[in-house]
């Protein structure tokens, strides 16, 4: 008699493994049997407190069964003795939970059983469903016949009765469908600042290489290594023929900027590029304590300020190449030029000044401005070596300004 009492009880507890308590002080979906998931993400995050205890989060997955019901957003919990379904979480996802004596409606998904004072409900088993065909699951699979329309647009084809032979369902947008995601999903809107994110020069540089040209210029270059200041928006373009030259030529460039602004520079951020992801460039970093971070593989949304800047440069120095006629060897000379220009015309959003006032302190002059590739006469100052009726000019084309010395480059 004990042994039938002992098999009667194990029984009974196997079956009530398989129950899941319907919960109202329960805030979201919870087990401890991974064995109840169709599918499951492991990973740990976090901990829930229940009475006087806490359990860790090893994952999150869904449950469901063989008719087509699945619960979403369901924890994997470490120690949890029962299986919890939240009441709050099943509102949160468009369900009603109402308690009758009897339930004949259609919208029935699940009917969950009184043991005492405490609610079961038995997912695997369909003896305790009452309706599995119901207008949610009929609604997704008209969802599937009309090739996977918006859900917002078949309820304007019921609502407003533009068509014949759709049944009159409330198509409600519950869970996630796998085909649509994975035919329509789109990247999502990187929005635009409204702060400015650091608060003085070289606090943050963003970095980005553009090229091979197709043309070399005239000094053998074919890329343009670009490197903007975050706070001022000022531009440095140096020019490199091959990848490999970034490294040295930044390393120039940062002892100059550190020695005139008298700053040291906080962080840098690039792509993943073998240009910028390398030994040599890691040891630098390391060794004047700059940070570098990195934009995720393909989101260049990250790193967005050199992006656009690469493109206003680009754009500019087409303009001006294509109006001066001149051959395309000339593009790391307009490129030039175009960056030495914006530097001083543009406006910095919000703050409302030049990037060549934000980074030293004065308003910059540009009453010298020239426009590349007009004729220029350059005086012949090597007076001892001309004849009393010698030309004392040359004629040349105007091509830019020097960084180094206030002169032009003809």
């Amino acid at each position: 008699m004990a042994k039938e009492e002992s098999r009667s009880d194990q029984g009974c507890f196997e079956r009530k493994q398989h129950l899941w308590y319907l919960d109202s002080g329960c805030s979201k979906q919870m087990t401890r049997d991974a064995s109840k998931f169709i599918s499951i993400s492991f990973k740990q995050d976090g901990h829930v407190t229940y009475g006087d205890n806490k359990g860790k989060i090893l994952g999150k997955g869904t449950i469901g069964n063989e008719n087509s019901l699945f619960i979403h957003d369901v924890f994997y919990i470490e120690g949890l003795k029962h299986s919890l379904l939240s009441i709050s979480q099943f509102y949160d996802k468009g369900y009603q939970v109402t308690f009758r004596t009897n339930s004949n409606s259609n919208d029935v998904l699940l009917i969950g059983k009184r043991s005492n004072n405490i609610y079961l409900l038995d997912i695997s088993s369909s003896t305790s469903i009452g309706c599995l065909l119901t207008k949610h699951d009929e609604s997704w699979l008209w969802h599937r016949r009309i090739a996977h329309i918006h859900i917002n647009h078949l309820n304007k084809l019921v609502s407003n009765e533009l068509i014949h032979g759709l049944p009159k369902l409330k198509f409600a947008k519950e869970h996630v469908c796998d085909a649509c995601q994975k035919g329509k999903q789109t990247r999502k809107h990187f929005n635009l600042k409204n702060h400015v994110s650091t608060s003085k020069p070289l606090e943050l540089l963003h970095m980005d290489l553009f090229g091979p040209s197709r043309t070399m210029s005239l000094g053998g270059n074919l890329y343009a290594l670009v490197v903007a200041d975050d706070f001022s928006r000022f531009t440095w373009t140096l020019f490199l023929h091959s990848k490999k030259e970034a490294y040295p030529e930044f390393k120039k460039l940062t002892k100059r900027l550190q020695n005139t602004c008298c700053s040291n520079i906080g962080a840098i951020r690039s792509d993943h590029g073998g240009e910028f992801k390398n030994e040599k460039f890691i040891c630098f970093c390391n060794k004047l304590g700059i940070f570098h971070n990195f934009s995720a593989p393909r989101t260049p949304q990250q790193n967005g300020v050199v992006e656009r800047k690469n493109r206003s440069v680009e754009e500019l120095a087409r303009t001006i190449l294509n109006d001066s006629a001149l051959p395309k060897c000339f593009w790391a000379d307009v490129v030039s030029t175009a960056c030495y220009v914006m530097n001083r015309v543009l406006i910095r959003p919000m703050l409302k000044k030049t990037p060549y006032e934000l980074l030293n302190g004065r308003k910059p002059n540009i009453g010298h401005l020239k426009f590349f590739g007009c004729k220029c006469y350059i005086l012949n100052n090597g007076k001892d070596s001309l004849g009393k009726f010698d030309a004392k000019s040359d004629k040349g084309i105007f091509l830019g300004y020097f960084l180094s010395s206030y002169a032009y480059r003809c």
